[in-house]
């Protein structure tokens, strides 16, 4: 019967306050953000009542709670079709990012052809195009879509390119030794390289598309956090102008964290391959 040695008080000590200082990190992320909340919304009301600025130039943020609060459910259906119209731009652009990048480190011809088209093509303002293609797909979703997609579909090749390009010489070179298939090599190789590079992509499109969408909404849109943006801007609402920005700006936010989500369940689940 063997008698288990004590644990040495100092290793106790150091984990002890290895574990305290965890602690107090965890704790300092989540309150930091509150204060600096909690710190801007005092500025604001402090400029708003010190400086008297009247109620349809800039509200008081409990002109605005209110609003929020009474007006919730005209918001609400305003931001259903902003939402499916961002979240559908965002799955249009990134796939079709990640198909065609697939396609240019495969095919470099076609990269070295089709690259300064999209380029071109991205330089274009997003208030020029969108009225081309309201001209194109009609006044519907169509058009909102399509501009969502536009904006995220550069950054996102662009990542994903050097994502599947930036493989280990070494380690493509064993898969080649080992005969693997390019199927394989793209699977098990490229691919998990990638998904950092196509994360840190998705993360910002995830912001953008939510912006594309409402941007689209502004030409020839009735429903939508946009067109309620721009209803309120005409009608000198700056309480419910304030209110619908808040309401598409958590929106961005809470789509930026399933995407950070999704990020680290999926990093963690490839392991040292997609690091």
């Amino acid at each position: 019967m063997s008698i288990a040695a004590p644990l040495d008080p100092s290793l106790m000590a150091a984990e002890s306050a290895f574990r305290a200082e965890q602690r107090r990190k965890a704790l300092r992320r989540r309150i930091m953000p509150v204060i600096g909340i909690g710190s801007f919304l005092l500025l604001w009301a402090g400029l708003v009542y010190g400086l008297k600025v009247p109620p349809f130039v800039a509200p008081s943020p409990f002109a605005v709670a209110a609003t929020l609060w009474a007006k919730a459910p005209m918001l609400f259906e305003n931001l259903v079709p902003t939402m499916i119209e961002a979240f559908s731009g965002f799955m249009l652009g990134n796939l079709s990012a990640i198909l065609i990048a697939t396609a240019f480190v495969y095919k470099k011809s076609l990269e070295e052809a089709f690259f300064p088209v999209i380029v071109i093509i991205n330089t274009i303002p997003v208030v020029a195009k969108a009225p081309i293609l309201v001209l194109l797909l009609g006044n519907g979703m169509e058009p909102k879509i399509a501009i969502a997609a536009l904006i995220c579909f550069f950054p996102t090749l662009v990542n994903m390119v050097r994502g599947l390009q930036s493989v280990n010489p070494q380690a493509m070179e064993l898969m080649r030794v080992l005969s693997a298939s390019q199927r394989e090599i793209f699977f098990k190789l490229r691919l998990p390289n990638s998904l950092p590079y196509l994360f840190s992509a998705l993360k910002i499109a995830a912001s953008t598309a939510v912006i594309g969408a409402i941007v689209g909404e502004w030409i020839g849109s009735t429903v939508g956090i946009g067109a309620l943006i721009i209803q309120a801007t005409y009608a000198f609402d700056s309480a419910l102008l304030y209110a619908t920005v808040i309401v598409g700006s958590c929106f961005s936010v809470a789509f930026f964290l399933l995407i950070t989500l999704i990020e680290r369940l999926t990093l963690r689940r490839h392991g040292p391959a997609a690091q």
